[in-house]
């Protein structure tokens, strides 16, 4: 039995490694590295997710009868939608025109990540309903204690977007682009299965990429300073470009390299000694998550290469089963990459704008399900191979 009080935590450290991970390494949904305690408290304690750069933690948690955690929910006051990957800037537009005050709301997600993973976390031996059930009930209290404009679930699980549906929440749905392994034993494998053209213009751009190139793929702790300031420069150049203003900073990504060095795979470039582009990936259970990637010279395909391409050969390599190479890109399903559809589910107080917005979703989902159709007709796989 859990105790009906749920707590709210201003840091993630206020509830600790060992009980947040207890309850972030549930085997019924575990395998997702960005919920787990290293990764939100790095982007804590290098003042990446804060109240400052507005994301407030609000982190809630509930006990068992014992007074032990049984189930934590990360949780952030935001003041902005930037690094979420669901985009609602319109419904923020649409909410202050009307007269009303869209930020602060309440968001459920991993930060400045658009990868889908559990945001419900509990113990293997709670219940995992009736913990849900406190998580939300404390997230919605919050809404109506703050007065905030909404909350918001970003990137969970199917299981539980269908569960936040059955509670009452507006579910939303997006599109990314993954791949699938299906038993490839080598990347040839895996070409085997795509038209020959497509064959062709793969081979021709890894060519391409890499001429005079030393590509190196690094994790664990064959990982150094030197790779980490590599890599940082690039991600500044195109993230300043990308965005205007980096999410992370340096610190964050000391702290990766010393908390999770394991889960980490950078892979980079390299000619004539000298670093020149880079993609940070993070190892699931099963799955390799893209995330960054950067460069200071200019090379036809390099990116295909270092981001798509040498993603899906280590994965295969090392028996993944897929490879979530980030937010949007429709080039990535010549390359092999299928569309998926991503969830997220949405409570907004205020019933004129909720049923603005339950209108809006409508539409959006019937766009969505019909580009999904249509993207799917031309990926490059061999029939046989999609039966």
């Amino acid at each position: 039995m859990l105790k009906p009080a749920v707590r709210v935590h201003r840091r993630v450290a206020e509830v600790g490694r060992e009980a947040w991970d207890a309850c972030a390494r549930n085997p019924a949904y575990a395998g997702n590295p960005f919920v787990r305690f290293d990764f939100l408290d790095a982007a804590e304690q290098a003042n990446c997710a804060t109240e400052r750069t507005g994301w407030g933690p609000q982190h809630l948690s509930v006990e068992d009868e014992d007074g032990r955690i049984a189930a934590v929910m990360p949780l952030y006051m935001k003041s902005h939608s930037q690094g979420e990957y669901i985009f609602d800037h319109a419904w923020a537009d649409a909410y202050e025109r009307a007269g009303g005050r869209y930020y602060p709301k309440l968001l459920s997600a991993a930060p400045f990540t658009p990868a889908t993973g559990a945001r419900f976390l509990a113990r293997p031996d709670v219940d995992l309903d009736e913990a849900r059930k406190f998580l939300l009930g404390g997230a919605l209290t919050l809404c109506g204690k703050y007065g905030v404009s909404s909350f918001h679930v970003n990137f969970p699980t199917a299981d539980e977007w269908r569960w936040m549906g059955e509670q009452g929440m507006a579910l939303r749905e997006g599109q990314q682009y993954h791949w699938e392994n299906r038993g490839y034993a080598t990347f040839d494998d895996f070409l085997a299965a795509l038209s020959s053209g497509r064959r062709k213009t793969i081979r021709r751009e890894r060519r391409e990429a890499v001429d005079g190139l030393e590509i190196c793929c690094i994790t664990g702790e064959e990982l150094g300073e030197e790779h980490w300031d590599a890599f940082f420069g690039f991600y500044m150049d195109t993230g300043s470009r990308k965005w205007g203003r980096p999410y992370l900073n340096r610190r964050f990504f000391a702290l990766l390299h010393e908390r999770m060095a394991d889960k980490v795979l950078l892979v980079l470039a390299r000619r004539e000694g000298q670093f020149i582009a880079g993609a940070l990936n993070l190892i699931g259970d099963g799955c390799l998550y893209g995330r960054h990637w950067g460069a200071i010279e200019h090379r036809p395909f390099l990116h295909f290469e270092l981001c798509y391409y040498q993603a899906v050969e280590w994965a295969i390599g090392h028996g993944l089963t897929s490879v979530q190479a980030g937010a949007q890109g429709e080039h990535k399903v010549a390359r092999g990459y299928e569309p998926v559809i991503t969830k997220s589910a949405h409570f907004i107080p205020n019933h004129s704008f909720r049923d603005a917005v339950a209108q809006f979703l409508d539409a959006e989902r019937e766009g969505i399900a019909a580009e999904l159709e249509w993207v799917r007709r031309d990926l490059p796989y061999r029939s046989s191979f999609l039966e």
